[in-house]
């Protein structure tokens, strides 16, 4: 049988680098394959039907990140469980976890579908690129169970410390993926439904092996007795995964307004937009793997009241996202043309991507270090804060965008974005340091009070 990885012994910079750089790989080919999905698209069936998939994405993000916080809610519950190597708490925190993701999913699929259409033409969806946005949203939220089953897999792995098998899931899925995208769009002559397709049934081999080494874990020996229902795990599991959930709804929402007054501009607008959010999620994602090495490292830690350990594992990541921010951000601000050209054709969306990406890429340190202190703040079992912090950066996008896009226009766009990343950024930093500076407090007490006892 398979080990779990154990967090809260050995060198901490070795153990997150090991952990790290294997979910990096897994984040950035996932992603990769999402810009090789435009790529295809927009090559394939031209700049509308990217747009048409690129309009879908604030939508696509409110519904697959309200499950996906839900899921890192719940695994931080798992990882604090197998923390404190409490393995009866961590089998039934594990079965409640499916029980409610399935649900949810459930839920979340009728809502999706019967709202699909009326939200798309709220966000003033342009008529010529909105039969292609309903076809491909169809396929993907049908296929939400899929997703559902996906994220909750991959979570659980990540907290128990196994960045290894999502690695080698995504390697196969994006095969798998990339394949099926070129051969229904350039040989079944699909359209946009090629696409969604061939993600659904990536998605199914990954959750798949995913699940394959789930079962071979020693310590997951689950049982119908742990499927048992239990009001007080639910109402713990609930409590960390609804505001993390509610958290990236509400980001979501102000993601959405945004949408709103993009595609008010024009289709030219909505497609520049559509491939520079690609470019960003993508440039985001080695300090997003940081955020989700801090949340696994710091979850088991605080289980185990290795609280001086969690202090070592903030400066390793923060280091990872500062040598992110310099690399990275660099290319968005000195290669933007470069950047646009992979993914657009036209000479409009990309002189509009010239302006929007260097923006970014200047701010682009804010987001960087927010997913490393706002995932701290999580894994002490304290969702509220970094909640109270999407709320802000709904509000900082609604405000900015609505204020300024009449004066500088399509630019307001990445100001609106560069502000939620500064204020959400303040707010983790300042909640995680006296959070941890509290428990850091305590722990002294108690040394000083087995010292005087001895």
């Amino acid at each position: 049988m398979a080990k779990a990885n154990d967090l809260t012994k050995g060198k901490v910079t070795g153990l997150i680098l090991r952990f790290y750089f294997p979910l990096l790989l897994t984040n950035m080919l996932q992603q990769m394959y999402n810009i090789a999905d435009t790529a295809i698209v927009g090559k394939g069936l031209g700049d509308r039907a990217l747009a048409a998939v690129g309009n879908m994405s604030s939508l696509t993000f409110l519904i697959f990140g309200f499950s996906m916080g839900l899921a890192n809610g719940f695994s931080v519950i798992i990882a604090q469980s197998f923390g404190a190597k409490n393995y009866s708490k961590l089998r039934r925190a594990i079965a409640s976890s499916a029980v409610l993701c399935l649900m949810i999913a459930i839920i979340l699929t009728a809502v999706s579908l019967s709202f699909l259409k009326p939200t798309l033409q709220l966000l003033r969806t342009d008529s010529s690129i909105l039969k292609d946005g309903l076809t491909y949203g169809y396929f993907i939220f049908g296929g939400l169970v899929i997703t559902i089953t996906y994220n909750l897999f991959s979570c659980i792995l990540r907290a128990l410390g196994d960045s290894k098998t999502p690695f080698i899931a995504i390697i196969i899925s994006t095969a798998v993926n990339l394949f099926l995208d070129s051969f229904c769009i350039f040989v079944l002559k699909t359209g946009v439904e090629g696409a969604a397709i061939a993600t659904i049934i990536s998605q199914i081999v990954s959750a798949f092996i995913c699940w394959l080494r789930i079962r071979k874990i020693d310590v997951l020996h689950i049982t119908r007795e742990d499927f048992r229902s239990n009001g007080a795990l639910y109402a713990e599991l609930f409590k960390n995964g609804l505001p993390m959930a509610a958290m990236n709804s509400i980001t979501a929402v102000g993601c959405m307004v945004i949408q709103f007054f993009v595609n008010g501009l024009g289709v030219a607008f909505t497609t520049a937009y559509s491939a520079c959010s690609k470019y960003i999620t993508l440039f985001m994602q080695p300090s997003c793997t940081a955020g989700f090495a801090m949340s696994a490292f710091t979850s088991q830690n605080y289980g185990a009241k290795k609280f001086g350990r969690i202090r070592e594992g903030l400066r390793v990541c923060v280091a990872i996202s500062t040598l992110s921010y310099v690399f990275l951000g660099s290319l968005m601000i000195f290669f933007p043309e470069a950047l646009a050209k992979v993914m657009l054709s036209g000479s409009e969306p990309i002189g509009l991507a010239r302006q929007y990406l260097p923006i970014c890429g200047i701010f682009m340190f804010a987001v960087d270090y927010l997913f490393v202190f706002r995932s701290g703040c999580q894994a002490f079992g304290k969702p509220l804060l970094p909640m109270i912090s999407g709320i802000l950066e709904m509000a900082l996008r609604v405000a900015v965008i609505a204020l300024f896009i009449p004066v500088i226009g399509f630019s307001a766009t990445a100001f609106a974005e560069a502000s939620a990343w500064i204020g959400a950024l303040l707010i983790n930093m300042i909640a995680f340091e006296s959070m941890l500076r509290k428990h850091l407090g305590k722990t002294e007490i108690q040394h000083k009070k087995i010292r005087s006892v001895a």
